[in-house]
């Protein structure tokens, strides 16, 4: 079993490069199914989502446009509870289709909160798109239409989650493991 050793906690490789790449492109094709001749915006929700946002992106096949906020919920490795917005959305989404791209859906705060500051935005769609779900961790009801992996309620870093800042720059999904 890899591991890897980040600050003070140990993580193993719960979900490989390959894995990650075969989903990204199933939810990848989904978004172009449905949203054929239409022309979404992207927004992806920083830091975490920026791996996976870049990928999906390089599947999606729709003339599309990509934007970005920064939402803040996290302190280590569990959730404040508060959210803050860090960097607002310059883009305007009035009668556009949004397609939300996030890393980690854990108690859905983070994302109630954006989606209700989008409805204000007078969207004529927005639908959420996350690499992983925990769904024994939500706090609240999301409709999650694109999804990639449903996980356990763990603490994970890679592929654009850190712990503390480190360990996005992998390939792999890693699992602290005590």
């Amino acid at each position: 079993m890899e591991t890897l050793q980040v600050k003070d906690k140990k993580f193993a490789v719960s979900i490989p490069e390959r894995e990650i790449l075969r989903q990204v492109k199933r939810v990848a094709e989904e978004i172009n199914r449905d949203y054929a001749g239409r022309e979404p915006l992207f927004l992806a929700v920083l830091n975490g989502s920026f791996i996976f946002a870049a990928d999906l992106m390089r599947e999606v096949r729709l003339a599309a446009q990509v934007s970005f906020v920064k939402l803040a919920s996290y302190e280590g490795t569990s959730s404040t509870g508060a959210v803050s917005e860090v960097i607002g959305l310059n883009a305007d989404v009035e009668g556009r289709d949004i397609v939300i791209v996030e890393d980690i859906i854990d108690s859905g705060l983070t994302m109630r909160h954006l989606t209700e500051m989008l409805a204000k935005r007078h969207p004529r769609s927005v639908e959420i798109c996350s690499l992983l779900v925990k769904p024994e961790n939500l706090k609240v009801d999301l409709d999650i239409r694109y999804r990639c992996f449903d996980i356990p309620n763990d603490f994970i870093l890679g592929y654009g989650l850190d712990y503390d800042g480190y360990g996005r720059n992998t390939r792999d999904i890693y699992t602290v493991v005590e």
